[in-house]
């Protein structure tokens, strides 16, 4: 969110993902096994203070990433949450 905060208006979109309890952050080297990945709202990251961030940093356009083996299940799942279903 840090990044969101420190240069408003630079972001158009961006790319959401959440993650298992207990993965390591901030490596930013994108190794985290597929596994990691998890339907929103069930992982560790703050998602409804991350998407207020983003929105009051003009993000517009957002893109589901989950490279899960069972990311066809996931999604739809994440959908839900986003829409506020849960």
């Amino acid at each position: 969110m840090g990044l969101l905060q420190k240069y408003p208006g630079r972001w158009s979109l961006m790319h959401l993902k959440d993650m298992r309890k207990g993965t390591p952050t901030g490596l930013l080297t994108g190794s985290s096994p597929q596994s990691n990945d998890v339907v929103f709202g069930t992982g560790q990251l703050d998602l409804p203070a991350i998407l207020r961030a983003a929105d009051l940093a003009g993000v517009k356009y957002y893109f589901i990433e989950d490279e899960s083996k069972i990311s066809e299940q996931q999604i739809p799942e994440s959908l839900r949450y986003l829409r506020g279903g849960k």
